[in-house]
């Protein structure tokens, strides 16, 4: 096994295509065609992260945050950053970084933590925008059915929860419904003069490259006119933060003493408690502030993130309570997490949760 194929599956769990613009992940040390010895699945890479790996015979950390951010412009150990990555390169060890793709993933960050509070009837917070495009193409009536049933295999209209979604442009011949319907002309006869259908798709942008290369595979035409177009259409299953029903309305009192049992919390910064009770509650794993209209939006009655500023909390206004329960804290357990799903897809294998605390912050 070579490390890309962990990258694979990672990478079906949450594709990077999703990650935020600002975010720096995927393989950011090492061969991708390294040969397997294991697999250390940490929060954060540090230099202790690197001697874990290199005392479990791991040549692969799996981290969620990266730990190259910034660009960096030399290798000369100055600072943690710098000497966390010469270890992992001279002892020959990769480092993967997931951080917003699975942030933004349906089963990530956020679900871990709604899930962990037990809460029901879940969505995504925030959708993410541009993650349906649309492909066009014209392609003679009698392949038209092989062609659409090729690229309904490679993924091509399945959005969300539904499956083999198309679309239907009046007059130009399209159509649509299951791979098995036959091809039907539009009103105007606007059939082409070769005898072509168009034929409009929707897909999710991180398999664009599959569907083009299914399409240039099975397309009869050696040239093959085609559009790709982004549409403002969202996918409710991309996206980041979540929202979720408490089983129960619980006193807000008490559902912060359950907040701290659950995600092992020794104190919460909290806004002013402007509801008895509480049952929607919004989450987003890490830092949050930008989150706080979209929980408004979404009726939520508390907020759980992390690195609130001070002038964050007034933007509570009475509506909402924000709830701070810490960076590492709100993320602590998408390593857990990261092992279960590699340890189901890799079987011969070790992948090791790592034990070291790389929390930064500490509380007296």
């Amino acid at each position: 096994m070579k490390v890309q194929d962990v990258i694979n599956h990672l990478e079906a769990l949450a594709p990077l295509d999703y990650a935020e613009d600002f975010d720096n992940v995927g393989l950011l040390v090492g061969d991708k065609n390294e040969n397997l010895t294991g697999v250390l699945v940490t929060l954060d890479t540090l230099e202790a992260i690197v001697d874990e790996a290199i005392e479990n015979n791991c040549n692969l950390i799996v981290s969620f945050h990266p730990i190259i951010f910034k660009g960096l412009k030399s290798l000369t150990g100055k600072n943690y950053v710098e000497r966390t990555v010469l270890k992992a390169i001279k002892n020959n060890i990769a480092i993967y970084a997931i951080h917003t793709a699975l942030d933004n993933a349906l089963k990530g960050v956020n679900d871990i933590i709604c899930n962990t509070l037990g809460l029901e009837n879940k969505s995504i917070l925030i959708p993410q925008k541009g993650t349906i495009k649309k492909l066009t193409t014209y392609v003679p009536i009698a392949k038209a059915n092989t062609l659409r049933t090729q690229l309904f295999k490679a993924g091509a209209g399945n959005i969300g929860n539904y499956d083999h979604c198309s679309f239907n442009t009046e007059g130009t011949g399209t159509y649509r419904g299951n791979a098995s319907s036959n091809p039907t002309l539009g009103k105007k006869g606007e059939l082409h003069e070769e005898g072509e259908v168009q034929i409009s798709m929707t897909f999710n942008k991180h398999i664009e490259s599959k569907l083009l290369s299914t399409l240039f595979e099975h397309h009869p035409y050696e040239e093959v006119a085609f559009e790709v177009s982004t549409l403002d259409n969202y996918d409710q299953n991309i996206g980041i933060g979540m929202v979720g029903d408490l089983k129960k309305m619980q006193s807000t009192e008490a559902f912060f003493e359950f907040v701290k049992e659950k995600m092992n919390v020794s104190c919460i910064r909290h806004s002013k408690i402007i509801k008895k009770s509480v049952q929607k509650i919004a989450v987003l794993g890490g830092s949050g502030s930008f989150a706080i209209s979209a929980a408004k939006r979404a009726g939520a009655d508390v907020l759980i993130t992390a690195d609130l500023k001070y002038h964050d909390f007034f933007s509570a206004e009475n509506t909402i309570i924000l709830a701070d329960i810490g960076h590492y804290e709100s993320e602590q357990f998408t390593k857990n997490f990261l092992v279960d799903y590699l340890s189901k897809k890799i079987t011969n294998f070790a992948v090791v949760l790592s034990t070291t605390n790389t929390n930064p912050v500490k509380y007296l």
